[in-house]
């Protein structure tokens, strides 16, 4: 941008703000070697980075946390900052979570991308009830799952659901499950499904 004064050009430097979120964002990791003996779940989770500005979300993103970066056995989140991604973290204790299995690293990776820019982007009409998203890495199938607040709310979890598949844009059902059915079963049913 140039002024002119009396004549001759000044030029004024143009300072670019940084856009802001409409909140903060916090990026975890969870690398799961083997367990050691008497270990708490979570033993190995870490808080890594949190932003609340898009350019740093894409400096972290371009290189760092891409899930097919990741090795076997790792588990990436990024939840609202101030929600630890546990079952006990007391607005994780009464949610659930919509999963969708995936056989393909390159469709993990597009999956999770479409995901974190929904939610920092407050692309959900229920943004409030949605704590973050998790990306599990496996050797033989991935899983990517967004984490809910209020299970027992069928007509909002319902619509989160509808508008993530969208977001995905994955035809396959998805499932929700309950954190408390979880934490008391090996293997858990759906209780929603779209």
């Amino acid at each position: 941008m140039a002024t002119e004064i009396e004549g001759s050009a000044v030029v004024v430097a143009e300072t670019k703000q940084p856009h802001r979120l409409e909140r903060k964002w916090s990026f975890w990791c969870d690398i799961q070697s083997k367990p050691k003996p008497g270990a708490a779940w979570g033993s190995s989770l870490r808080k890594i980075y949190t932003f609340d500005t898009v350019e740093e979300f894409w400096c972290l993103y371009d290189q760092t946390f891409q899930p097919s970066k990741l090795s076997p056995n790792a588990d990436i989140h990024l939840f609202k900052e101030g929600i630890e991604p546990k079952w006990e973290d007391p607005v994780c204790t009464g949610g659930g979570k919509w999963s969708i299995t995936i056989n393909r690293k390159e469709s993990l990776d597009l999956m999770w991308q479409e995901t974190l820019m929904a939610l920092i982007g407050e692309q959900f009409d229920e943004a409030d009830e949605i704590c973050g998203v998790v990306a599990s890495v496996r050797k033989t199938q991935d899983k990517l799952a967004l984490w809910t607040r209020t299970a027992a709310n069928e007509a909002v979890q319902m619509s989160i659901g509808k508008k993530w598949k969208e977001i995905i844009d994955v035809t396959d059902k998805i499932n929700y499950s309950f954190h408390d059915d979880s934490k008391s079963q090996r293997s858990v049913k759906g209780r929603y499904s779209i």
